[in-house]
């Protein structure tokens, strides 16, 4: 049974998950060779999950892996929980390992490193810097202390309690028309020393439930308001999940488990 016939390996793992239906839910889908992009957008639309991620072989030898994330709608820059997802697989199928690298389209280079009974994944950090973001604020509610950006995507609207955060009810519909982005609102924890909510209406993902890449943008950013390079962080999401953060130069290191609690076969 192989590729060829139409059939693929099947992976359902919980990222930056203690234990099996908490962090985020991401479809893991080793390949022996590309399929057509159309193929890989509908397997991301069937699968139903924040994002499925592809990989294989690197032929270039830059990494040992490439690798791509659909959600139900788009191919997307950046992804967090499904990256850690699929290094958790590859990890667990090769115990004599320690580390795996990734080349990516648009991300460059991604290297997750075991620590301890978990994994550290090196992202890019993504610093923002401030921007007034009234439109949007109206659409998320409340009355946010402060709003950054980054990079035509990644929008930081922080607020001054985490109760302000929890109780956001946006309006969906309305930022989904702004597109691909990120609206990422965080104030400081109760448990932790961040908690964010991140909604991303515009990718087909209302809230995401643990947002890989947008604690790339976080990292940075608390990192300055803490004035520490370290700290612990909750995405605030009806799964819930609990990242580690540090930030290392330009890198920003990712912390967290994985659960699988799928396998199987995909038939196309």
């Amino acid at each position: 049974m192989t590729q060829e016939n139409g059939i693929l390996p099947y992976f359902h793992v919980d990222a930056f998950a203690e234990r099996p239906f908490t962090g985020n839910q991401a479809a893991v889908m080793p390949l022996e060779s590309w399929l057509d992009d159309a193929v890989l957008q509908a397997i991301g639309e069937e699968n139903n999950f924040a994002e499925t991620a592809f990989y294989l072989p690197d032929a270039t030898g830059a990494a040992d892996y490439e690798l791509r994330w659909f959600t139900p709608t788009i191919e997307i820059a950046l992804c967090g929980h499904a990256t850690l997802a699929s290094g958790h697989i590859i990890l667990s199928q090769n115990p004599d390992k320690d580390q795996v690298t990734f080349r990516t389209r648009t991300a460059g280079i991604l290297t997750m490193v075991r620590d301890g009974d978990g994994y550290a994944l090196e992202l890019p950090a993504y610093a923002p810097a401030p921007k007034a973001l009234p439109d949007i604020v109206a659409l998320l509610g409340g009355a946010p202390v402060e709003t950054q950006f980054h990079a035509g995507r990644y929008n930081v609207i922080r607020y001054a309690t985490a109760d302000e955060v929890l109780a956001l009810k946006p309006d969906m519909k309305a930022l989904a028309a702004l597109g691909n982005a990120q609206f990422i609102c965080t104030a400081p924890g109760k448990d932790t020393d961040v908690l964010s909510r991140v909604f991303v209406p515009g990718a087909g993902v209302d809230e995401d439930s643990v947002t890989g890449s947008a604690h790339a943008v976080l990292t940075p950013y608390w990192a300055k308001q803490l004035g520490r390079d370290s700290f612990t962080a909750y995405q605030a999401s009806g799964r819930g999940g609990y990242v580690q953060c540090r930030l290392d130069g330009d890198k920003a290191w990712l912390g967290g488990k994985c659960v699988t609690v799928v396998e199987g076969l995909f038939r196309l």
